[in-house]
């Protein structure tokens, strides 16, 4: 009779025998993956970001979630004009937030001011960072005299504030929405240009950069292909805090009467036309006022965020 076979025995035999399962590779830790893991973490960033993207969303589905149409006149009545926030209208309807001088529901006229607003932000931002894109990448790129006449006219520009040279050109140019976005690239594509430059001198002294150059390969694939990559991460945070100055210049403006002009809904006209009852009827200029805080303040904390996770020198 044979011995008690051994479990330990038995099961290493059993195990030496089983096929080998090779160990699950880690996710590649892409520099995607790194910033959207590092913003997750950043309460105050993901706040801001949720509140941005609920603004955004609320302006550009003001037509449909808006209770009232204010260019619409068969909607509006002059007899509801500077109700306190929580008042009834004549037909039953609430104004939650009050109406203007001309009747308006406030909710309304901020939904549409806010697609104005958001609107001339973004296109001016977009414009500014093409154009000081490419001219701090060849400023960088060339050296010389090419970038001493660059940062010339560079230093120029930014040596005046961006509120006197916006008045100028729209004192000029007249009003418009169409003239404010002249303006506001004219204003902020020197910053892009400056931001751009500091970035590209950096990267100019690298190794690809010297790789590129011993492949001969064209000026234009090295600098879109190889530098503008490199170059994104402190335009990305310069011009999130950009879009919020553009924003808040172009309130300004419209608040100083050169800009969006009445009956048009623009956050800013809407805050000027409210100065003459601010004893009796705050509501119509402080709601329009609020709005613009709201939205720059998520554009600043937004952008504050994203410098903290870029730039590697706050992670350390």
């Amino acid at each position: 009779m044979s011995p008690p076979a051994d479990p330990r025995a038995a099961a290493a035999v059993t195990m030496a025998e089983a096929p080998a399962v090779a160990p699950r590779a880690a996710p590649v830790q892409t520099p995607l993956r790194r910033f959207l893991s590092e913003f997750a973490e950043s309460k105050v960033a993901v706040s801001a970001l949720f509140v941005l993207v609920a603004i955004v969303l609320a302006a550009l589905l003001a037509p449909w979630i808006a209770p009232q149409n204010p260019y619409d006149l068969a909607q509006i009545s002059i007899l509801d004009g500077r109700l306190e926030p929580g008042s009834e209208s004549m037909d039953g309807w609430t104004f939650w937030l009050g109406t203007d001088d001309q009747g308006r529901d406030m909710v309304s006229a901020i939904l549409y001011g806010l697609r104005i607003s958001l609107g001339v932000g973004v296109t001016s931002g977009m414009i500014a960072v093409f154009i000081g894109l490419t001219v701090g990448m060849i400023a960088a790129y060339f050296g010389g005299k090419v970038d001493t006449v660059i940062m010339r006219v560079v230093d120029l520009q930014l040596s005046f504030p961006a509120i006197l040279v916006a008045l100028i050109l729209l004192a000029v140019l007249g009003t418009g929405v169409d003239k404010i976005i002249i303006a506001l690239v004219v204003v902020q594509w020197a910053y892009y240009a400056r931001t751009v430059r500091a970035s590209s001198l950096v990267e100019r002294r690298k190794e690809y950069m010297e790789a590129a150059h011993c492949l001969a390969l064209p000026t234009r694939r090295i600098l879109f292909r190889h530098m503008l990559p490199n170059v994104l991460p402190p335009l990305i945070v310069v011009a999130t805090v950009q879009v919020a100055h553009a924003i808040s210049l172009e309130a300004t403006l419209s608040f100083l009467g050169l800009g969006v002009q009445p009956p048009t809904a623009e956050l800013g006209s809407m805050a000027a036309e409210g100065r003459n009852f601010l004893f009796f009827a705050p509501h119509v200029s402080t709601v329009p006022s609020v709005a613009i805080f709201l939205v720059v303040l998520a554009f600043n904390v937004l952008g504050d965020a994203m410098r903290d996770v870029l730039d590697p020198r706050l992670r350390q």
